[in-house]
């Protein structure tokens, strides 16, 4: 049996990939784990800043193929494949400050020591909007710590799951200890379902998340990781820059055709700059270049991931029409035959019941209101908490945002997905269960083991014995 992948942008069979089997893949992992957890840290340090360098050396050949197999615009995989280079570097650091040894003198001799232990066999489930750099951030951290990993990508993008794994084998780590699992639910089922893995990995929808948080209840031996996505604010306030704010809110809401977690879904206006906001606004959007990843002049946005994608997004669309939303920019199929949409532009302040769902494409919804306190009211109507933006030039008004905003990204002037691998990523409520990722992954990673050390050993009872006679 075979799992084929196509290309959004032309519907071209990219490869016909073999599905593996989930058990056979864990027990491999399993047997080359111990081997791999026993290595030095310098060891494994080695193995991935060769890997790093494996990635450079094919990042032409690497981004081609992520931009055939997702859609998007040939520079936007680029930068992705600068991120799974540039991840190696950070996760070295990060494992050094938060999973490093650490230890301390105790009064009356000996020392408290901390040190962090690898989990065992982790599974990374991968999402396709970022097949490379999502599952990577994961992977690199997991190595590092000393752990084996089966990683399945999206049956959606396997192809570059395959070329990622290629590298790390190629870059010397044992091919043991990375495993690829292609296949598509049912495969995705049996390898989160293993009683043999030690924890699993997640980037994914908030449904199949949720599933999984059902699923892992009863397994508390186990590590669960998850990132889910987000029905992202953001707040416009204070008569700030119309067309700065309008190219802020078209980078949060169509980069990548708005299929990012973090992406700007929707925008609460100060209903005074309303009017120059949506000028401003739908003059920029009706610009974008959208098309296929290597056109000639270059995209700014690409198709959605296949036509079942598009179909969705625009039922959706039409059910929030039907409810009393208005177009202010419709969302269109520029080619029948295939998932490219134009960004749509939704004025839903006069809806009186508006859906909290993530719609995974480009599709932002605005609406007004004349109280700051009911624009955080508005925002926070989410059962998401992932990112949060605020543009104005108030910095007291910053503060009152930052402080009233549910959300695990907060940025300030600045678009809902600017979120540096420097720092921790990850939501509140359906967006993740408390387990940032990015520069928090070595946090999951492993566990932390405290002990209490002396060379010798020097006790006594001092209360609570009979006398000696």
């Amino acid at each position: 049996m075979t799992l084929s992948t196509h290309e959004p942008a032309t519907g071209t069979l990219i490869a016909a990939l073999p599905v593996g089997d989930a058990a056979q893949e864990v027990a491999i992992a399993r047997d080359a784990w111990h081997g791999w957890a026993t290595m030095p840290l310098a060891g494994r340090i080695a193995h991935l800043r060769r890997f790093a360098e494996i990635v450079r050396e094919r990042a032409d050949a690497f981004a081609t193929l992520i931009a055939r197999e997702t859609g998007k615009p040939l520079w936007e995989a680029r930068t992705e494949v600068d991120t799974v280079v540039a991840k190696v570097a950070i996760s070295i650091t990060a494992q050094g400050e938060r999973a490093g040894e650490r230890s301390t003198e105790q009064p009356a001799g000996g020392r408290m020591a901390l040190r962090h232990r690898p989990h065992g066999v982790l599974a990374v489930l991968g999402p396709y909007n970022f097949p490379a750099h999502l599952p990577n951030g994961h992977i690199v951290p997991a190595l590092l710590a000393g752990n084996a990993v089966v990683f399945k990508p999206s049956e959606k993008t396997p192809a570059t799951g395959a070329f990622l794994v290629d590298c790390y084998h190629a870059a010397g780590v044992p091919e043991g200890v990375v495993r690829l699992l292609i296949g598509g639910p049912d495969q995705g089922r049996a390898l989160a379902g293993h009683d043999d893995i030690d924890g699993l990995l997640f980037t994914g929808s908030a449904r199949t998340g949720l599933a999984l948080n059902r699923q892992f209840a009863e397994r508390p031996e186990k590590i669960l990781a998850l990132e889910m996505g987000g029905n992202n604010p953001i707040i416009v306030w204070d008569a700030p820059d119309m067309d700065a704010a309008a190219a802020l809110i078209v980078q949060s809401a169509y980069t990548t055709a708005g299929q990012r977690c973090t992406a700007g879904r929707r925008v609460i206006v100060e209903d005074r700059l309303y009017d120059p906001l949506m000028t401003a606004l739908t003059r920029l959007t009706d610009r974008l270049i959208v098309g296929g990843p290597f056109d000639a002049p270059a995209p700014f946005m690409g198709p959605v991931i296949d036509n079942a994608a598009a179909d969705s997004l625009l039922t959706a669309f039409d059910t929030r029409v039907a409810m009393g939303a208005g177009i202010l920019r419709p969302l269109e199929r520029l080619r029948p035959d295939l998932p490219l949409l134009s960004p749509a532009i939704l004025d839903v302040t006069d809806m009186a019941e508006r859906p909290d769902d993530e719609l995974f494409g480009p599709v932002l919804q605005v609406a007004q209101s004349a109280d700051f306190a009911d624009a955080l009211r508005q925002a926070n109507a989410t059962r998401y908490g992932l990112s949060a933006s605020l543009i104005s030039p108030s910095r007291a008004r910053y503060d009152q945002f930052w402080t009233g905003i549910r959300a695990g990204i907060v940025n300030w002037n600045r678009p809902t997905n600017g979120a540096a691998s420097s720092a921790p990523f990850g939501g509140i409520g359906w967006s993740g269960n408390h387990r940032p990722s990015a520069y928090y992954a070595a946090d999951y990673c492993a566990y932390p083991v405290a002990s209490a050390e002396a060379e010798s050993v020097a006790a006594t009872i001092p209360v609570g014995l009979v006398p000696q006679s």
